[in-house]
Protein backbone atom coordinates (compact mmCIF):
# COMPACT_ATOMS: atom_id res chain seq x y z
CA UNK A 1 0.00 0.00 0.00
CA UNK A 2 1.55 3.62 -1.24
CA UNK A 3 0.95 6.28 0.68
CA UNK A 4 -0.03 9.82 -1.05
CA UNK A 5 1.67 13.02 0.96
CA UNK A 6 0.94 16.48 0.51
CA UNK A 7 4.33 17.60 -1.56
CA UNK A 8 6.76 20.78 -1.36
CA UNK A 9 4.96 23.07 -2.74
CA UNK A 10 7.09 26.23 -2.46
CA UNK A 11 9.42 27.74 0.17
CA UNK A 12 6.99 29.98 1.23
CA UNK A 13 3.87 27.81 1.31
CA UNK A 14 3.66 25.03 4.03
CA UNK A 15 0.02 24.37 4.11
CA UNK A 16 -3.37 24.44 2.60
CA UNK A 17 -6.99 23.35 2.01
CA UNK A 18 -8.20 20.47 0.20
CA UNK A 19 -10.64 22.11 -2.63
CA UNK A 20 -11.88 19.16 -4.37
CA UNK A 21 -11.08 15.60 -4.75
CA UNK A 22 -10.70 14.30 -8.43
CA UNK A 23 -10.56 11.12 -7.60
CA UNK A 24 -13.42 8.67 -5.39
CA UNK A 25 -12.04 5.59 -3.94
CA UNK A 26 -11.65 2.31 -5.71
CA UNK A 27 -10.78 4.63 -8.52
CA UNK A 28 -7.96 3.68 -11.52
CA UNK A 29 -4.85 6.16 -11.05
CA UNK A 30 -1.80 6.55 -12.95
CA UNK A 31 1.38 7.89 -11.71
CA UNK A 32 0.87 11.72 -12.72
CA UNK A 33 -2.63 11.64 -12.80
CA UNK A 34 -3.82 14.56 -10.76
CA UNK A 35 -5.98 13.26 -7.62
CA UNK A 36 -7.20 16.79 -5.37
CA UNK A 37 -6.87 20.29 -5.92
CA UNK A 38 -5.45 22.31 -3.00
CA UNK A 39 -6.08 25.47 -2.17
CA UNK A 40 -3.06 28.05 -0.72
CA UNK A 41 -3.29 30.99 0.11
CA UNK A 42 -1.59 32.37 -3.46
CA UNK A 43 -3.04 29.65 -6.16
CA UNK A 44 -4.55 26.45 -6.33
CA UNK A 45 -2.62 23.39 -7.36
CA UNK A 46 -2.95 20.03 -8.66
CA UNK A 47 -1.38 17.06 -6.23
CA UNK A 48 -0.96 14.08 -8.39
CA UNK A 49 -0.20 10.17 -7.63
CA UNK A 50 3.35 9.10 -6.62
CA UNK A 51 2.10 5.65 -8.02
CA UNK A 52 -0.11 3.64 -10.26
CA UNK A 53 -3.06 1.47 -8.65
CA UNK A 54 -6.48 1.70 -7.00
CA UNK A 55 -7.50 4.58 -4.51
CA UNK A 56 -7.70 2.36 -1.73
CA UNK A 57 -8.86 5.17 1.22
CA UNK A 58 -9.01 9.10 1.41
CA UNK A 59 -7.99 9.87 4.21
CA UNK A 60 -9.03 13.60 4.18
CA UNK A 61 -12.17 15.44 3.33
CA UNK A 62 -12.90 18.47 1.22
CA UNK A 63 -12.44 21.59 3.40
CA UNK A 64 -9.89 19.99 5.18
CA UNK A 65 -6.68 21.97 6.09
CA UNK A 66 -3.43 20.03 5.82
CA UNK A 67 0.18 20.26 5.88
CA UNK A 68 3.36 19.51 3.89
CA UNK A 69 4.43 15.82 4.28
CA UNK A 70 0.55 14.76 5.64
CA UNK A 71 -0.55 11.62 4.46
CA UNK A 72 -3.97 12.89 2.70
CA UNK A 73 -4.35 9.16 0.65
CA UNK A 74 -3.69 5.35 0.21
CA UNK A 75 -3.19 3.43 -3.53
CA UNK A 76 -3.05 -0.18 -3.69
CA UNK A 77 -0.15 -0.51 -6.43
CA UNK A 78 -1.63 -4.38 -6.75
CA UNK A 79 -4.84 -3.60 -6.70
CA UNK A 80 -7.34 -4.22 -9.73
CA UNK A 81 -10.35 -2.08 -10.65
CA UNK A 82 -12.92 -4.59 -9.09
CA UNK A 83 -11.53 -3.68 -5.77
CA UNK A 84 -9.71 -6.67 -4.39
CA UNK A 85 -7.18 -5.93 -2.37
CA UNK A 86 -3.99 -8.12 -1.06
CA UNK A 87 -4.33 -7.46 2.58
CA UNK A 88 -7.43 -8.25 2.72
CA UNK A 89 -8.66 -11.07 5.03
CA UNK A 90 -10.16 -14.20 3.83
CA UNK A 91 -13.38 -12.92 5.47
CA UNK A 92 -13.26 -9.66 3.46
CA UNK A 93 -12.60 -11.82 0.14
CA UNK A 94 -15.28 -13.93 0.69
CA UNK A 95 -17.97 -11.55 1.19
CA UNK A 96 -16.83 -9.87 -1.63
CA UNK A 97 -17.17 -13.26 -3.51
CA UNK A 98 -20.79 -13.28 -2.07
CA UNK A 99 -21.12 -10.07 -3.50
CA UNK A 100 -19.67 -10.41 -6.93
CA UNK A 101 -22.10 -14.16 -7.20
CA UNK A 102 -25.02 -12.03 -6.33
CA UNK A 103 -24.07 -9.18 -8.78
CA UNK A 104 -23.82 -12.35 -11.72
CA UNK A 105 -27.42 -13.96 -10.86
CA UNK A 106 -28.99 -10.78 -10.90
CA UNK A 107 -27.39 -9.28 -13.84
CA UNK A 108 -27.57 -12.98 -16.49
CA UNK A 109 -30.10 -11.30 -18.64
CA UNK A 110 -27.65 -7.91 -19.21
CA UNK A 111 -24.47 -10.16 -19.12
CA UNK A 112 -23.67 -9.38 -22.47
CA UNK A 113 -24.58 -6.14 -22.78
CA UNK A 114 -22.49 -5.11 -19.99
CA UNK A 115 -19.65 -6.76 -21.62
CA UNK A 116 -19.81 -4.78 -24.75
CA UNK A 117 -20.72 -1.57 -22.70
CA UNK A 118 -17.12 -2.09 -20.74
CA UNK A 119 -15.32 -2.60 -23.84
CA UNK A 120 -16.98 0.86 -25.46
CA UNK A 121 -16.05 2.54 -22.29
CA UNK A 122 -12.68 1.68 -22.24
CA UNK A 123 -11.54 3.70 -25.25
CA UNK A 124 -13.02 6.24 -24.09
CA UNK A 125 -10.97 6.59 -20.67
CA UNK A 126 -7.80 6.34 -22.59
CA UNK A 127 -9.32 9.01 -24.66
CA UNK A 128 -10.08 11.28 -21.28
CA UNK A 129 -6.53 11.23 -19.95
CA UNK A 130 -5.22 13.04 -23.44
CA UNK A 131 -8.07 16.06 -23.19
CA UNK A 132 -7.04 19.48 -21.53
CA UNK A 133 -9.71 20.15 -18.77
CA UNK A 134 -9.87 21.70 -15.78
CA UNK A 135 -10.35 19.65 -12.46
CA UNK A 136 -13.59 21.04 -11.66
CA UNK A 137 -14.55 19.91 -15.26
CA UNK A 138 -13.29 16.36 -14.92
CA UNK A 139 -15.00 15.96 -11.01
CA UNK A 140 -18.46 17.09 -12.93
CA UNK A 141 -17.90 15.14 -16.17
CA UNK A 142 -17.70 12.29 -13.52
CA UNK A 143 -20.62 13.39 -11.44
CA UNK A 144 -22.64 13.42 -14.41
CA UNK A 145 -21.21 10.33 -16.73
CA UNK A 146 -19.94 12.53 -19.14
CA UNK A 147 -17.27 11.76 -21.91
CA UNK A 148 -15.13 14.18 -21.57
CA UNK A 149 -13.54 13.26 -25.03
CA UNK A 150 -17.07 13.91 -26.67
CA UNK A 151 -17.62 17.37 -25.18
CA UNK A 152 -16.61 20.53 -27.38
CA UNK A 153 -14.75 23.17 -25.46
CA UNK A 154 -16.01 26.76 -26.13
CA UNK A 155 -12.11 28.46 -24.49
CA UNK A 156 -10.32 29.52 -27.45
CA UNK A 157 -7.25 27.37 -25.78
CA UNK A 158 -9.30 24.46 -25.85
CA UNK A 159 -9.64 23.76 -22.25
CA UNK A 160 -12.65 22.27 -20.92
CA UNK A 161 -14.80 24.04 -18.12
CA UNK A 162 -17.72 23.25 -15.86
CA UNK A 163 -19.99 25.01 -18.16
CA UNK A 164 -18.96 23.02 -21.13
CA UNK A 165 -19.92 19.81 -19.54
CA UNK A 166 -22.90 20.99 -17.76
CA UNK A 167 -24.37 22.15 -21.47
CA UNK A 168 -23.53 19.05 -22.50
CA UNK A 169 -25.66 17.29 -20.18
CA UNK A 170 -28.11 19.21 -20.95
CA UNK A 171 -28.19 18.13 -24.29
CA UNK A 172 -28.54 14.69 -23.19
CA UNK A 173 -31.21 14.72 -21.13
CA UNK A 174 -33.17 16.63 -24.11
CA UNK A 175 -32.89 12.94 -26.26
CA UNK A 176 -33.70 10.93 -22.96
CA UNK A 177 -37.55 10.41 -22.63
CA UNK A 178 -39.34 12.57 -19.56
CA UNK A 179 -39.18 10.69 -15.77
CA UNK A 180 -42.92 8.91 -15.15
CA UNK A 181 -45.22 11.07 -12.77
CA UNK A 182 -45.12 8.60 -10.07
CA UNK A 183 -41.00 8.82 -10.18
CA UNK A 184 -41.62 12.68 -10.18
CA UNK A 185 -43.95 12.60 -6.94
CA UNK A 186 -41.74 9.96 -5.17
CA UNK A 187 -38.24 12.73 -5.78
CA UNK A 188 -40.90 15.55 -4.85
CA UNK A 189 -41.50 13.47 -1.81
CA UNK A 190 -37.83 12.90 -1.20
CA UNK A 191 -36.68 16.05 -1.48
CA UNK A 192 -39.34 17.51 1.04
CA UNK A 193 -37.98 15.05 3.39
CA UNK A 194 -34.51 16.77 2.83
CA UNK A 195 -35.45 20.46 3.51
CA UNK A 196 -37.08 19.20 6.47
CA UNK A 197 -33.72 17.92 7.71
CA UNK A 198 -32.19 21.00 6.21
CA UNK A 199 -33.70 23.16 8.95
CA UNK A 200 -31.19 26.00 10.04
CA UNK A 201 -30.45 25.11 13.90
CA UNK A 202 -31.00 28.19 16.20
CA UNK A 203 -28.23 30.65 16.70
CA UNK A 204 -27.24 33.33 19.01
CA UNK A 205 -29.10 34.94 16.18
CA UNK A 206 -33.19 35.86 16.05
CA UNK A 207 -33.28 35.92 12.60
CA UNK A 208 -31.79 33.48 10.23
CA UNK A 209 -28.32 33.63 9.31
CA UNK A 210 -26.10 31.41 7.07
CA UNK A 211 -22.55 30.46 8.51
CA UNK A 212 -19.71 29.87 5.55
CA UNK A 213 -16.30 28.54 6.28
CA UNK A 214 -13.99 31.96 5.11
CA UNK A 215 -11.37 29.99 2.15
CA UNK A 216 -7.88 30.08 3.21
CA UNK A 217 -7.30 32.45 0.27
CA UNK A 218 -9.96 35.04 2.13
CA UNK A 219 -7.98 34.11 5.27
CA UNK A 220 -4.51 34.95 4.02
CA UNK A 221 -6.24 38.07 2.19
CA UNK A 222 -7.99 39.63 5.60
CA UNK A 223 -5.25 38.60 7.61
CA UNK A 224 -2.77 40.83 5.07
CA UNK A 225 -4.47 43.45 4.76
CA UNK A 226 -5.22 43.86 9.03
CA UNK A 227 -1.12 43.76 8.72
CA UNK A 228 -0.83 46.31 6.57
CA UNK A 229 -2.40 49.00 7.91
CA UNK A 230 -0.95 47.58 11.82
CA UNK A 231 2.40 47.51 10.67
CA UNK A 232 2.69 50.63 8.37
CA UNK A 233 2.27 54.41 8.64
CA UNK A 234 -0.40 54.41 5.61
CA UNK A 235 -1.30 57.86 4.41
CA UNK A 236 -3.17 58.36 0.82
CA UNK A 237 -2.59 61.65 -1.32
CA UNK A 238 -4.80 62.44 -4.44
CA UNK A 239 -5.52 64.40 -7.57
CA UNK A 240 -7.60 64.18 -10.45
CA UNK A 241 -6.50 64.00 -14.31
CA UNK A 242 -7.82 64.95 -17.49
CA UNK A 243 -8.29 62.23 -19.77
CA UNK A 244 -9.07 64.29 -23.07
CA UNK A 245 -5.97 63.62 -24.40
CA UNK A 246 -5.29 60.00 -23.52
CA UNK A 247 -8.77 59.47 -25.01
CA UNK A 248 -8.62 61.01 -28.07
CA UNK A 249 -5.05 59.67 -28.98
CA UNK A 250 -6.74 55.87 -28.20
CA UNK A 251 -9.62 57.14 -30.46
CA UNK A 252 -6.49 57.90 -33.07
CA UNK A 253 -4.80 54.85 -32.90
CA UNK A 254 -6.78 51.95 -31.50
CA UNK A 255 -7.70 50.41 -34.69
CA UNK A 256 -3.79 50.52 -36.17
CA UNK A 257 -2.72 49.32 -32.80
CA UNK A 258 -4.98 46.36 -32.43
CA UNK A 259 -4.15 45.14 -36.32
CA UNK A 260 -0.81 45.31 -35.28
CA UNK A 261 -0.31 44.11 -31.48
CA UNK A 262 -3.62 41.85 -32.15
CA UNK A 263 -4.17 43.38 -28.90
CA UNK A 264 -6.49 46.34 -27.56
CA UNK A 265 -4.63 49.25 -26.25
CA UNK A 266 -6.24 50.44 -23.16
CA UNK A 267 -6.03 53.42 -20.18
CA UNK A 268 -3.86 50.72 -18.10
CA UNK A 269 -0.60 50.80 -20.28
CA UNK A 270 -0.69 54.72 -20.07
CA UNK A 271 -0.79 54.29 -16.37
CA UNK A 272 2.26 51.46 -16.27
CA UNK A 273 3.93 53.48 -18.04
CA UNK A 274 3.54 56.73 -16.45
CA UNK A 275 3.98 54.93 -12.78
CA UNK A 276 7.50 53.58 -14.23
CA UNK A 277 8.57 56.82 -15.33
CA UNK A 278 7.88 58.49 -11.78
CA UNK A 279 8.90 55.70 -9.44
CA UNK A 280 12.07 56.44 -11.47
CA UNK A 281 11.98 60.02 -10.50
CA UNK A 282 10.87 59.34 -6.63
CA UNK A 283 12.62 55.93 -6.26
CA UNK A 284 11.85 55.49 -2.38
CA UNK A 285 8.17 54.56 -3.68
CA UNK A 286 9.88 51.67 -5.44
CA UNK A 287 11.18 50.09 -2.38
CA UNK A 288 10.83 48.39 1.22
CA UNK A 289 11.85 48.39 4.46
CA UNK A 290 13.85 45.32 6.02
CA UNK A 291 14.18 45.88 9.74
CA UNK A 292 16.52 49.16 9.73
CA UNK A 293 17.59 49.04 6.18
CA UNK A 294 15.89 50.24 2.91
CA UNK A 295 15.77 47.86 -0.08
CA UNK A 296 15.51 50.35 -3.33
CA UNK A 297 14.80 48.50 -6.09
CA UNK A 298 16.46 49.02 -9.43
CA UNK A 299 13.81 46.77 -10.68
CA UNK A 300 10.00 47.52 -11.69
CA UNK A 301 7.78 44.68 -11.18
CA UNK A 302 4.68 46.13 -11.41
CA UNK A 303 1.24 44.17 -9.51
CA UNK A 304 -1.92 44.39 -11.40
CA UNK A 305 -4.68 43.84 -8.69
CA UNK A 306 -7.49 41.61 -10.31
CA UNK A 307 -10.87 40.66 -8.68
CA UNK A 308 -11.83 37.24 -8.49
CA UNK A 309 -14.59 34.84 -7.24
CA UNK A 310 -12.36 33.96 -4.57
CA UNK A 311 -11.00 37.41 -3.65
CA UNK A 312 -8.23 39.78 -4.95
CA UNK A 313 -5.01 38.51 -6.57
CA UNK A 314 -2.19 40.39 -7.78
CA UNK A 315 -0.31 38.98 -10.22
CA UNK A 316 2.83 40.77 -11.21
CA UNK A 317 3.85 42.28 -15.04
CA UNK A 318 7.51 41.50 -15.34
CA UNK A 319 10.22 44.43 -16.18
CA UNK A 320 7.29 46.68 -16.93
CA UNK A 321 10.42 49.53 -17.83
CA UNK A 322 11.26 47.19 -20.67
CA UNK A 323 8.22 46.50 -22.20
CA UNK A 324 6.15 48.37 -24.86
CA UNK A 325 2.41 49.17 -24.93
CA UNK A 326 1.76 46.09 -26.46
CA UNK A 327 3.73 43.80 -24.66
CA UNK A 328 1.75 45.33 -20.99
CA UNK A 329 -1.57 45.13 -22.21
CA UNK A 330 -0.67 41.33 -23.10
CA UNK A 331 1.33 40.78 -20.10
CA UNK A 332 -1.95 42.49 -18.12
CA UNK A 333 -4.58 40.23 -20.60
CA UNK A 334 -3.06 37.05 -19.57
CA UNK A 335 -2.44 37.45 -16.08
CA UNK A 336 -6.46 38.33 -15.72
CA UNK A 337 -7.42 35.58 -17.28
CA UNK A 338 -5.64 33.49 -15.71
CA UNK A 339 -6.50 34.47 -12.75
CA UNK A 340 -10.12 34.22 -13.21
CA UNK A 341 -9.52 30.74 -14.46
CA UNK A 342 -7.57 30.06 -11.68
CA UNK A 343 -4.62 28.94 -13.64
CA UNK A 344 -2.02 31.18 -11.80
CA UNK A 345 1.18 29.83 -10.68
CA UNK A 346 3.36 31.03 -7.81
CA UNK A 347 5.78 33.33 -9.86
CA UNK A 348 3.21 34.96 -11.13
CA UNK A 349 2.61 36.49 -8.07
CA UNK A 350 5.90 36.97 -6.03
CA UNK A 351 8.01 39.96 -6.14
CA UNK A 352 6.46 42.76 -7.48
CA UNK A 353 7.81 46.29 -6.39
CA UNK A 354 4.73 48.43 -6.65
CA UNK A 355 1.15 48.06 -7.91
CA UNK A 356 -1.17 48.96 -9.41
CA UNK A 357 -5.55 48.85 -8.63
CA UNK A 358 -8.39 49.99 -10.95
CA UNK A 359 -11.88 50.13 -9.03
CA UNK A 360 -12.84 52.41 -11.87
CA UNK A 361 -14.15 49.50 -13.53
CA UNK A 362 -17.02 48.86 -10.91
CA UNK A 363 -17.70 51.87 -10.74
CA UNK A 364 -15.97 53.69 -8.10
CA UNK A 365 -15.33 57.13 -8.15
CA UNK A 366 -12.95 57.67 -4.94
CA UNK A 367 -11.21 54.85 -2.14
CA UNK A 368 -8.09 54.74 -0.06
CA UNK A 369 -6.16 51.79 -1.97
CA UNK A 370 -4.27 49.51 1.13
CA UNK A 371 -0.58 48.50 0.47
CA UNK A 372 0.19 45.39 -0.92
CA UNK A 373 2.99 44.89 1.91
CA UNK A 374 6.03 44.75 1.47
CA UNK A 375 5.29 47.23 -0.89
CA UNK A 376 5.23 50.91 0.46
CA UNK A 377 3.30 52.26 -2.72
CA UNK A 378 -0.17 51.51 -4.00
CA UNK A 379 -1.65 53.79 -7.39
CA UNK A 380 -5.35 53.67 -7.04
CA UNK A 381 -7.47 54.41 -11.04
CA UNK A 382 -11.10 55.28 -10.45
CA UNK A 383 -14.06 55.86 -12.93
CA UNK A 384 -14.03 58.96 -15.63
CA UNK A 385 -16.66 60.99 -15.71
CA UNK A 386 -17.43 64.42 -17.43
CA UNK A 387 -17.28 67.35 -14.39
CA UNK A 388 -16.55 71.35 -15.05
CA UNK A 389 -13.35 72.68 -15.76
CA UNK A 390 -12.02 75.98 -15.53
CA UNK A 391 -9.38 75.99 -18.25
CA UNK A 392 -6.14 78.28 -18.98
CA UNK A 393 -8.47 80.75 -20.58
CA UNK A 394 -11.26 81.06 -17.63
CA UNK A 395 -14.31 79.02 -19.82
CA UNK A 396 -15.69 76.51 -18.33
CA UNK A 397 -15.75 72.76 -20.54
CA UNK A 398 -17.28 69.42 -19.41
CA UNK A 399 -14.02 67.12 -19.80
CA UNK A 400 -13.42 63.52 -18.88
CA UNK A 401 -11.80 63.29 -15.30
CA UNK A 402 -10.23 60.70 -13.02
CA UNK A 403 -9.78 60.72 -9.83
CA UNK A 404 -6.22 59.08 -8.84
CA UNK A 405 -4.88 57.72 -5.32
CA UNK A 406 -1.24 57.17 -3.30
CA UNK A 407 -1.21 55.11 -0.73
CA UNK A 408 2.12 55.21 0.69
CA UNK A 409 4.06 53.95 3.51
CA UNK A 410 5.18 56.96 5.38
CA UNK A 411 7.95 56.11 7.65
CA UNK A 412 10.08 56.47 4.57
CA UNK A 413 8.37 58.13 2.04
CA UNK A 414 7.78 62.12 2.96
CA UNK A 415 4.64 63.78 2.11
CA UNK A 416 6.25 66.06 -0.41
CA UNK A 417 7.58 62.86 -2.15
CA UNK A 418 4.22 61.13 -2.96
CA UNK A 419 1.85 64.31 -3.85
CA UNK A 420 5.05 65.17 -6.56
CA UNK A 421 5.23 61.38 -7.37
CA UNK A 422 1.21 61.73 -8.06
CA UNK A 423 1.49 65.02 -9.65
CA UNK A 424 4.15 63.48 -12.57
CA UNK A 425 2.03 61.03 -13.19
CA UNK A 426 -1.62 63.44 -13.99
CA UNK A 427 1.38 65.51 -16.16
CA UNK A 428 2.59 62.70 -18.57
CA UNK A 429 -1.07 61.11 -18.71
CA UNK A 430 -2.26 64.49 -19.54
CA UNK A 431 0.50 64.96 -22.52
CA UNK A 432 0.66 60.85 -23.54
CA UNK A 433 2.09 61.74 -27.17
CA UNK A 434 5.20 62.61 -25.30
CA UNK A 435 4.90 59.18 -23.04
CA UNK A 436 3.78 57.44 -26.14
CA UNK A 437 7.30 58.03 -27.91
CA UNK A 438 9.42 57.70 -24.48
CA UNK A 439 7.59 54.00 -24.12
Amino acid sequence: MKEIKVPELAESITEGTIAEWLVNKGDQVEKGDPILELETDKVNVEVNADASGIIAELLKDEGDDVEVGDVIAKVDENGEASGSDGDDTSGEEESKEDDSNKEKEESKPEQKQDSSDAQSQEPSKKDTKDVVATPAARKRARELGIDLSEISARDPLGRIRPEDVDAAAKGNQKEQSKPSSKSSSSDDKSKKQEKKKEEPKKTEFDKPVERIKMSRRRQTIAKRLVEAQQESAMLTTFNEVDMTNVMKLRSERKESFQKKHDIKLGFMSFFTKAAVGALKEFPLINAEIQGNEIIQKKFYDIGMAVSTDEGLVVPVVRDADRLDFAGIEKGIADLATKARNKELQLDDLQGGSFTITNGGIFGSMLSTPILNSPQVGILGLHNIEKRPKVMPDDSIQARPMMYIALSYDHRIVDGKEAVQFLRRIKEMIEDPYDLLLEG
